[in-house]
């Protein structure tokens, strides 16, 4: 990127090839590019422009010019690319605003507030608003900020000197235009701030419009909300901005993940972008999440970052995932209406992210009765993802089938000595189960585990046809621990032939 000045002309070049973009730079030319895509329909004469302010654009760059003082211009471009609604929303003008329903509107508005611009002195507002959407025909009633002004809006003083022109050498990055950029020690502020030139400066202004935003539920007591920042990796700037425009109307429901990898998996999977993802070869985006801390509990502040880098396998199996385990849907909890998301499709999420099995680790992360308990609830959606997700070895799968025919005997034993009228005690000996299961701490515990579950249950025919293949399962000779996990993943998804009559956690949470 170059500034060229002349008596009266300036000119701003910003290019994607630049060595010295990041991420979240070339996402802020995505976001300048399609701004000033809409501005030309806006204002298509020079006339309409202070100082004959033009530009050029390509697929891979953009070329900035105008004639006259710098701070009118940029003063000019940032006013209009960054506006409020009438209903106080922030509205980006390059995502052309006035095409979207207000479902939209109000999540953009909300991701921006809680990642870029979640602190007060960022972000002014004059009261808050409530919005009601109906969801899968439920109504949802959504608080959010109303906007006064953002910091955005008055950026160009800090592009420019008492003349109004373009500062020259490096200026202070805030934490809010580039998340995590911060003072590494406040006592030295001047020596270890980020620092950006006026350009990259510009450029990272323009970041919000071509992120996107995910609220992630947490299923941990106590917890609040989190916010989900994605940066995608923008290769083709008018490709790249094709898509965004053509993700409006995605709806508040769409706005929730289970997880920090699952909202990346779901950015890259919605309908509309996978021609255009291949086209632009977007492989790669960045998340970072914003939580509140115990050092900062005023505000939001990073608590995570992670690459996700997508591959033909991960994405057949988080798609599966996504057929299998419930869609986004309104629960009605104390008297409201909420989102809910599912647990198992953020815990695929996590370990395909990550370049593990979709079951990897299944029994460290469901280390408790409640979460095994929420687990079961979508035993359904477990089943089909054995019989149908990938696998490394065909073992593996065999190991579960076996699991299931053994409990299948073991929970038939149990009906069969339960009297008429009584209630059939499958769940409180799945729950025995995961406990001597949660007890084995070593391959040894383990081996004396599932020898006693077997031969408890009787005769299993999986065993004895293909004990070879399971016999490393069985004996630890590989490690003990997943065929740990590969056992609860069995118990969790193996449903009675009698109901149990079981309430969702959701349900039972509103009876509360």
């Amino acid at each position: 990127m170059s500034v060229v000045k002349g008596a009266v002309n300036s000119q701003i070049q910003l290019n994607l090839g630049d060595p010295s973009m990041t991420l979240m730079h070339r996402a802020g030319l995505a976001g300048l590019w399609m701004t000033l895509k809409q501005l030309e329909q806006q204002y298509p004469t020079l006339a309409e422009r202070p100082g004959n302010f033009t530009w050029s654009l390509t697929p891979r760059s953009i070329s900035l010019n105008w004639e006259g003082q710098d701070l009118e211009v940029l003063d000019w471009l940032l006013k209009q690319s960054f506006q409020i609604s009438d209903e106080g929303l922030i509205s980006l003008t390059g995502l052309n605003p006035q095409s979207m329903d207000i479902e939209t509107q109000v999540t953009i508005h909300q991701g921006i507030t809680g990642t870029f611009l979640q602190h007060n002195k960022f972000f002014k507002s004059n009261g808050k608003k409530e919005q009601s959407f109906k969801v899968n025909k439920k109504e949802i009633i959504v608080e959010y900020k109303r906007a006064e002004s953002y910091a955005h809006q008055h950026f160009s003083q800090h592009l420019c000197n008492e003349q109004g022109q373009l500062l020259k050498g490096v200026i202070g990055i805030a934490g809010w235009l580039y998340p995590g950029a911060v003072a590494r020690h406040y006592a030295f502020k001047e020596q270890t701030q980020f620092k950006e030139t006026p350009e990259q400066a510009l450029a990272l202004l323009f970041a919000p419009i071509a992120c996107q935003y995910f609220v992630l539920r947490s299923y941990s007591p106590g917890k609040r909300v989190q916010y989900a920042l994605i940066i995608p990796e923008v290769t083709n700037l008018e490709i790249y901005a094709r898509r965004c425009w053509d993700l409006k109307g995605c709806g508040y429901k769409n706005f929730y993940a289970s997880s920090l990898q699952d909202a990346g998996l779901r950015f890259f999977t919605y309908e509309t972008t996978i021609e255009i993802a291949r086209l632009n070869q977007v492989k790669r985006c960045q998340l970072i999440t914003f939580g509140t801390v115990d050092w900062s509990p005023q505000q939001k502040t990073r608590t995570e970052i992670v690459m996700v880098e997508v591959t033909e396998e991960v994405i057949y199996n988080y798609k599966i995932s996504c057929d299998y385990f419930s869609e986004n849907r309104v629960i009605q909890s104390r008297g409201k209406n909420f989102i809910s998301t599912s647990f198992v499709r953020g815990f695929i999420a996590d370990n395909l992210v990550r370049g593990l099995p979709w079951w990897y680790n299944f029994s460290t992360k469901i280390n408790s009765k409640d979460l095994f308990k929420r687990v079961t609830y979508e035993r359904e959606g477990l089943y089909n993802m054995i019989q149908n997700g990938q696998w490394d070895e065909t073992a593996q799968k065999l190991f579960v089938k076996a699991c299931h025919e053994a409990l299948k005997k073991t929970y038939g034993k149990i009906y069969s000595r339960t009297k008429k009228d009584e209630y059939a005690q499958f769940q409180r000996k799945a729950e025995r189960i995961r406990a001597e299961l949660g007890r084995c701490k070593n391959a040894a515990a383990f081996r004396q585990f599932i020898t006693d579950f077997w031969a408890r249950a009787g005769r299993i025919s999986i065993l004895e046809d293909h004990w070879e293949e399971l016999l490393p399962l069985t004996t630890g000779m590989i490690d003990w621990k997943v065929a740990r996990d590969l056992a609860l993943l069995a118990l969790a998804s193996y449903k009675p032939s009698k109901k149990t009559n079981t309430l969702s956690p959701e349900a039972e949470e509103s009876e509360e």
